[in-house]
């Protein structure tokens, strides 16, 4: 959950925003050396009289600073890349729930249950109880089980949307007409909350998303519990 004047990113809670994280830190790490480098070499050419004859022309150097740029690139790319990959990556998921974006509510629908769906409106701000966030609280969380790979499928009813779970690394757009995939896998138990991230209309702001991750046993009840309300 993001705080007032948070400067980094939220507290990673699933595997793939742990590795998004250590991506961004290296990403960061290149860039401030190379920051001061050219900083230093700024100050150097201006606080300085003296001119050296043979920087003024010198194979060497343009040997150098053709391929130290590409030897940079190739160390952001690879681990890019290979992050890339494991966000794409769904293997034998245990749960698979579709998320339908509506204009401006979200429906869920736990397709390994037979009758298991809800709709998720956000709690006004004059129905809020004490320790609930304004504009974030729905009347219905989607509830997963920690430790267990997810399938989320995505896709809208009416205009574009997007789903998105900042804490889980989760993003994905919600398309009439087209059925999106991602995967998620809450590492511990907890609620996190996601907001529409495509501007989507005139309460655009006002369609939250809160997933709620509990053990196996505590899901289990509480789908049952569901399937009798049903």
């Amino acid at each position: 959950m993001a705080h007032p004047t948070q400067l980094g990113f939220q507290d990673a809670a699933s595997p793939v925003m742990e590795e998004l994280l250590h991506f961004h830190d290296h990403a960061l790490m290149i860039v401030f050396l190379i920051s001061a480098l050219v900083l230093y070499i700024i100050i150097a050419m201006v606080s300085t009289k003296l001119t050296n004859k043979f920087i003024l022309d010198s194979q060497e150097i343009e040997i150098v600073w053709t391929i130290l740029p590409a030897v940079i690139l190739v160390l952001i790319a690879l681990p890019s890349l290979r992050i890339l990959y494991l966000m794409d990556e769904i293997n034998d998921p245990h749960l698979t729930i579709k998320a339908m974006g509506h204009q401006w509510y979200w429906s869920y629908e736990y397709t390994d249950y037979e009758n298991l769906n809800f709709d998720a409106y956000m709690v006004p701000t004059q129905d809020l109880t004490p320790g609930q966030f304004r504009l974030l609280e729905t009347d219905h969380r989607m509830v997963i089980p920690v430790e267990s790979p997810i399938r989320i499928l995505v896709s809208a009813e009416d205009v574009l949307h997007s789903w998105a779970i900042p804490s889980m690394g989760v993003k994905m757009d919600a398309v009439p007409g087209r059925l999106n995939q991602t995967a998620l896998l809450a590492s511990r138990p907890g609620v996190y909350y996601g907001q529409c991230s495509e501007i989507c209309g005139a309460n655009h702001s006002f369609m939250p998303i809160v997933v709620e991750a509990v053990p196996l046993p505590h899901f289990e009840t509480w789908s049952a519990c569901q399937l009798d309300l049903a």
